[in-house]
């Protein structure tokens, strides 16, 4: 064990993680240069287009360290290291909405990598991941990267700040370049002098004992469960058992990532990699069980090891397959999604228009984005979701209770309490004004600000709706960019909400039910029926569309009838008694229609719906 580190790259979102794992990789010989591609360790087609790591990627490699000293053509030995050192890296995502993700990479490691942009500086990210880091009691290494796109101040600047927040000397802040390499070889001698090999943990005599962290699911293997040995060893086709779930299984498969899967015929304490277990149920198996093995023996004796906080979905969203006939697909497609992103949670649902579907719980309006993306690539299911939502407590008779589906809130609760975030903008001290002005629009709250260098950090309460909506969008737009957020839910407080109904032709659509700050209600009801005029087709009849708040209408819209021209009355001739028969007919029998379809279902299209929830 003495030779292994286990540790993983933290930093703001597009600071370089990837681009220097993919330097990494090549200079301890991984992954050889003609094979090698940007984000290596990117495996989805998703987070290569939007150029985001989306999903924690594991790798081991395997490295001999040369000299660091100014003698970079010698192949001197540094003569008080091993020749040779196992090197387990968890590359991970940067965006607040996979904090989940870091959190698991971090009770996996003994230490970080810190990384900042020499461009961009500290940002809100870089505070929140260092804050999570200390609190897993990792070693911590600071480093600015891409210091060959910088100007010399720049990185100055950085190296300063950086050593500032990690309480330490400068020296020690490292500069690198994940795009040309430079100081890569001295941040990995640093990893392997600076990060503590893995101790054994052993608390009992098991043949092996690791946390799950991740996993993965193939046709052929069943669950692939990603873990980290924390004492003994598993051998293949061992006995194995979850403890969580109370689940028995054999080792089909053992391996190392690197990063493909590589298989092998044990692995040790200290290291991590994959056990392919062969269940096929995906409630079988949960992040953050711990696995064990030789357990028909040594079962009665073994502990737990410490897993993770179960994650709390903040974003209620319910997906419906535009085609009926794939509900039953869609549920094995999401339980399969679950099993790479175990803070996915859904429930079967029911609307009256979209029919059957599942209610998802989701940590931000991003990681509800990206499910649905994948949905549709990776399991060929189109679907059609409601507007994203809060959990909303609501008091109705003394007794409190817990809402996450805007059509089954009440007309008139005696109270109602929405779910509170604490965020953190950091910004350069020129775009401080025309942040504090989106105070006008959002429902900020107990506002401070801390000068952190050329930063600003502004420290602030935001309801998590408005959080959701599009906050983070127009920080970006009137930053140009520069500004970073980062939050966390803190509880909640009392809202003063209101449930706003879409009606056409008198019948009230559930997928376009909300709940809207009272103040707010004319102003979004007048919004989406305007919108919903010019989506939804002409009919024989006009139809009424119509923002309700209980029994008062807000906005209302009109969709006239289709026309059927019945002659030009003044110039083609004819009998205009007759024309006028017919046009009255006509007036009844579009009166009669209208009369069917107030007594009936409307049906929406899906691609209207898609449309109409765009932001």
């Amino acid at each position: 064990m003495e030779n292994i580190r286990n540790f993983c790259i933290i930093a703001h979102i597009d600071h370089g993680k990837s681009t220097l794992a993919d330097r990494l990789l090549e200079i301890t010989g991984t992954i050889e240069k003609r094979l090698m591609k940007p984000q290596f360790l990117d495996q989805l087609e998703l987070e290569r287009e939007r150029g985001i790591t989306i999903k924690m990627a594991p790798v081991r490699m395997v490295y001999r360290l040369l000299s660091t000293n100014n003698e970079s053509n010698s192949n001197k030995r540094i003569t008080n290291f091993a020749d040779e050192y196992i090197l387990n890296l968890i590359d991970t995502p940067g965006h607040s909405d996979f904090r989940y993700e870091v959190s698991r990479a971090l009770a996996a490691v003994e230490g970080a990598v810190l990384l900042v942009d020499a461009t961009q500086g500290i940002q809100a990210q870089t505070l929140a991941n260092l804050q999570s880091a200390r609190k897993a009691g990792l070693k911590i290494i600071g480093a600015v990267n891409k210091v060959d796109a910088a100007t010399s101040d720049q990185v100055k600047e950085n190296i300063k700040n950086l050593s500032l927040l990690l309480e330490i000397p400068e020296k020690e802040i490292l500069k690198v370049s994940g795009k040309t390499g430079a100081g890569v070889p001295e941040l990995l001698a640093k990893i392997i002098e600076r990060i503590p090999p893995p101790s054994n943990q052993v608390t009992n005599k098991v043949t092996g004992r690791a946390l799950i962290f991740d996993s993965l699911y193939d046709e052929h293997k069943g669950i692939i469960a990603h873990i980290r040995v924390f004492d003994g060893e598993f051998q293949l086709n061992q006995d194995i058992f979850l403890l969580a779930t109370k689940t028995a299984a054999k080792a089909k498969e053992i391996g190392y990532f690197v990063p493909q899967l590589k298989p092998s015929e044990k692995i040790a304490t200290g290291e991590i990699g994959y056990i392919a277990t062969g269940i096929k149920n995906p409630d079988k198996l949960k992040i953050g069980d711990t696995i064990i093995g030789n357990w028909k023996l040594e079962i009665g004796n073994c502990q737990p090891l410490a897993g993770y906080e179960e994650p709390k979905p903040v974003v209620f969203v319910s997906f419906y397959p535009e085609e009926t006939d794939q509900y039953d697909e869609l549920k094995i497609a999401l339980g399969k999604l679950r099993l790479t992103d175990s803070s996915l949670r859904f429930e079967a649902d029911m609307n009256e228009v979209l029919g059957r579907g599942f209610k998802g719980g989701f940590l931000g309006r991003l990681h509800f984005e990206i499910a649905a993306e994948r949905l549709a690539r990776e399991f060929k299911i189109e679907t059609v979701h409601s507007f994203p939502s809060v959990a909303y407590k609501v008091k109705i008779k003394n007794d409190w209770r817990l809402v996450t589906n805007p059509k089954d809130f009440p007309e008139n609760p005696e109270e109602v309490e929405e779910p509170i975030a604490k965020i953190e903008i950091l910004t350069p001290t020129a775009y401080l004004g025309l942040i504090l002005q989106l105070k006008e629009f959002f429902r900020f709250s107990e506002i401070e600000t801390q000068n952190l260098g050329n930063n600003i950090l502004i420290s602030a309460k935001l309801p998590l709706a408005d959080l959701i909506s599009d906050l983070d969008d127009k920080l970006k737009s009137i930053s140009s960019g520069f500004a970073s957020l980062s939050y966390e839910l803190i509880g909640y407080e009392k809202a003063n909400v209101a449930k706003l109904e879409i009606l056409v032709a008198g019948h009230p659509v559930p997928g376009l039910t909300r709940i809207v700050p009272k103040n707010d209600l004319e102003r979004v009801g007048r919004s989406t029926v305007e919108k919903l005029k010019d989506l939804l087709p002409k009919q024989q009849f006009s139809q009424a569309l119509q923002a309700a708040v209980g029994g008062k209408i807000l906005a209302r819209e009109t969709i006239p009838a289709m026309k059927k021209l019945l002659g030009n009355f003044g110039k083609t001739g004819g009998d205009r008694t007759r024309k006028m028969k017919l046009w009255k007919k006509q007036q009844r029998g579009k009166e009669k229609l209208k009369e069917i379809a107030e007594k009936s279902d409307i049906k929406i299209p899906a691609h209207i719906f898609k449309e109409l929830l765009k932001k």
